[in-house]
């Protein structure tokens, strides 16, 4: 018995011991896991000395870029071709869109990093978004790349967020390679493609773009087929239809990062999220030296008073996105950019470096919010009957954590459980909002209200630069809205390669521009687009002139019946239908003049044996104008609120009670 059991030990003994000889097949990115004895004796110049050699910290082959363009431009889809290109596995389309908002919407919100193997080199991309209120978004990740493929609709041509983002780039010293996208389309010409390109390069002189800057080179796509080109062209060879143009220009035009491997490990904190076993995962750019997994390391921040400790601790995991999935890796060089998990309390603009490191990076310098709103607790007679987090506390807890993660939003505490929430945006604060209610939260949100600034004792107001495009007929109808906002246009012509269709281009300060996305699709059937973005800021234009009709204001607490609602329809036009809840000051429907009016929904008929109750069945309603949360922000006056539940948006007034509304509206509006 005891002689087959000794044979079978050390049959398995001689197994494992001859497969530890063996030699290992190595990723020719990644070295393999340092031993603990090689980890015990690893200072800064040791480590960096040891793996200087290796490929997989080498600088040289890296390639770090950015793809900025203005919204819906393509540049998803672009990544889900580089990706393919490479190899990747792509579970669907816009897989980079990772967040349950950003596929419903078809909007990208977040940047997101990955990584590709291209000819012996490593490409790190950042997918940035291309609307204005993530701006943000765009400037934290600017610094983390050497290069920019500025994607540009050959159709449209550069815009305004186009102008936004190529700013950013330039000021970073970033040389963008210039991509035609959507050259496919039937209207786009070679003429057509000259002239964006010549409108591009006035674009580049007029921010301010060096001679090494404007020399950039000028590749034409098809996103969407998947191919690109340094011709112009409609329909490439069979042989030339894939995306290898372009890889091959961003390694031939993008320099490899300028770092230093000898220096102390430092990291930039650039990205941020949790994990629910790793705990919080930070993402950024190595700015100096080689980390291991297993390292010591410290977070530090400038203050005031000096540089700050902020935590110690051990690099638990180090991670990188490879394709569409996280792989771990044991060690990364300057110029890579990587997750680590190990750390509790860094956060976005911080420094992850070595232990005998004291000096922190340049922090990230964003541009300032603009618009600002109030966040509470929710105290309608209908709370707290579909929401579980109702209290200001947890309403805080929750603001708080997304300030951490999203630099582009400021949050100050307020009176009696309130919250102000700075942003770039109704979008930005929207998708916030959107977020928490879909997380259980219950809140009343305020209306937005602009930043002003003061200077010289003069009034500053935020202007931005909005481009549309409509239909010949609906330009008058679009100008006399925008009149009343206290637009200017700066430029007005028709759309090349479009008849029957005009561009405007337009600065109009930002209270103006509240709600009227909602309008402006109304107005023009839908078939208009407008873009916007921030310019600056400039002197105060004035009030505004009448945006909005007054509102019907409900003066009873019940079910809102269709006998009712019958009546009330030639009063204007309703936001509510038979059978759903309505109390005291909520807003059920807009009146059809300038003032408010108040009416009772809830009323029902009086029976009688001449009359039945049956006969609201025969009743023909309209259908009820619903608002989605974007339109109620944009709705909201000065007075009122936005209801936000997990099931149900109701607008209400600030004031439930009646008398204290009047007593109130005596007062001077802000």
């Amino acid at each position: 018995m005891v002689g087959p059991l000794l044979r079978s030990l050390y049959s398995a003994t001689k197994r494992c011991i001859s497969s530890s000889s063996s030699p290992q097949r190595l990723n020719p990115y990644f070295s393999p896991r340092a031993t603990p004895f090689s980890r015990a004796f690893s200072t800064a110049a040791a480590t960096s000395a040891a793996a200087a050699s290796s490929p997989s910290v080498d600088p040289s082959r890296l390639r770090n870029v950015a793809v900025i363009a203005h919204v819906d431009h393509g540049k998803t889809t672009l990544m889900d071709r580089l990706l393919r290109q490479c190899g990747a596995d792509i579970p669907h389309e816009r897989a980079m869109d990772s967040i349950t908002l950003e596929r419903e919407r078809g909007i990208t919100i977040a940047s997101k990093v990955t990584s590709v193997a291209w000819k012996d080199n490593e490409l790190n991309i950042v997918d940035t978004p291309g609307h204005a209120d993530f701006g943000g978004e765009v400037e934290r990740v600017v610094g983390m790349v050497e290069g920019a493929v500025l994607l540009v609709d050959a159709g449209e041509g550069p815009l305004a967020q186009t102008k936004f983002v190529l700013a950013k780039a330039l000021k970073y010293g970033l040389r963008p390679i210039l991509l035609l996208n959507k050259v496919d389309r039937p209207s786009v010409s070679e003429e057509r493609c000259n002239e964006v390109e010549s409108l591009v390069f006035d674009l580049f002189a007029s921010l301010g773009a060096t001679e090494e800057q404007l020399d950039f080179p000028v590749l034409y796509a098809s996103a969407k087929e998947g191919w690109t080109s340094t011709s112009f062209t409609k329909d490439p060879p069979a042989g030339a239809r894939d995306m290898s143009q372009l890889l091959d220009t961003i390694l031939g035009h993008v320099p490899p990062p300028n770092v230093s491997l000898d220096a102390p490990f430092q990291m930039m904190v650039s990205m941020m999220e949790r994990d629910f076993y790793l705990g919080r995962i930070l993402t950024g750019r190595v700015s100096s030296g080689i980390v291991r997994a297993g390292d010591k390391v410290h977070g530090i921040r400038s203050t005031e008073s000096g540089v700050q400790k902020i935590e110690e601790g051990k690099v638990l995991k180090l991670m990188k996105k490879k394709g569409t999935s996280m792989a771990i890796i044991d060690t990364a060089g300057a110029g890579d950019i990587i997750s680590m998990a190990g750390l509790a309390s860094p956060s976005i603009g911080h420094t992850v470096a070595n232990m005998e490191v004291m000096n922190p990076l340049p922090t990230i310098e964003l541009d300032p919010p603009t618009i600002s709103m109030t966040f509470g607790v929710n105290d309608s007679p209908l709370a707290g009957r579909d929401g579980t987090h109702l209290t200001g506390g947890r309403i805080g807890d929750r603001l708080m954590a997304e300030a951490e993660t999203n630099l582009a939003i400021n949050v100050l505490p307020g009176l009696s459980d309130s919250f102000e929430v700075q942003g770039r945006g109704e979008l930005q604060l929207g998708i916030l909002i959107e977020n928490m209610r879909r997380e259980g939260f219950e809140l009343s949100v305020s209306p937005p209200k602009v930043m002003y600034k003061t200077e010289n004792g003069q009034k500053l107001e935020p202007l931005e630069e909005v481009t549309i495009e409509v239909n010949e007929e609906h330009v008058g109808l679009i100008m006399e809205a925008l009149t009343h906002r206290r637009a200017e246009i700066v430029d007005m012509g028709p759309v090349p390669g479009d008849i029957g269709r005009t561009r405007l281009s337009l600065t109009c300060p930002s209270r103006g521009l509240v709600g009227y996305r909602s309008v402006f699709s109304s107005d023009t059937r839908g078939t208009g687009f407008m873009h916007r973005a921030f310019l600056t800021y400039a002197k105060h234009r004035g009030p505004l002139g009448n945006v909005r009709k007054g509102v019907l204001v409900s003066m009873g607490f019940g079910t809102i019946t269709a006998h009712a609602l019958m009546s009330l329809e030639a009063r204007g036009t309703l936001f509510v239908s038979p059978g759903m809840e309505a109390y005291d000051g909520m807003i059920i429907g807009e009146h059809s003049r300038d003032s408010d009016l108040d009416v009772n929904p809830v009323r029902t008929k009086e029976l009688s044996n001449m009359r039945s109750a049956c006969k609201d069945e025969n009743v023909k309603l309209s259908p009820p104008r619903l608002m989605t949360l974007e339109e109620a922000i944009g709705y909201v006056a000065s007075d009122e609120l936005i209801e936000v539940t997990p099931k149900v948006i109701r607008l209400r007034k600030k004031y439930l009670d009646v008398n204290k509304r009047k007593s109130m509206s005596k007062r001077p509006k802000e």
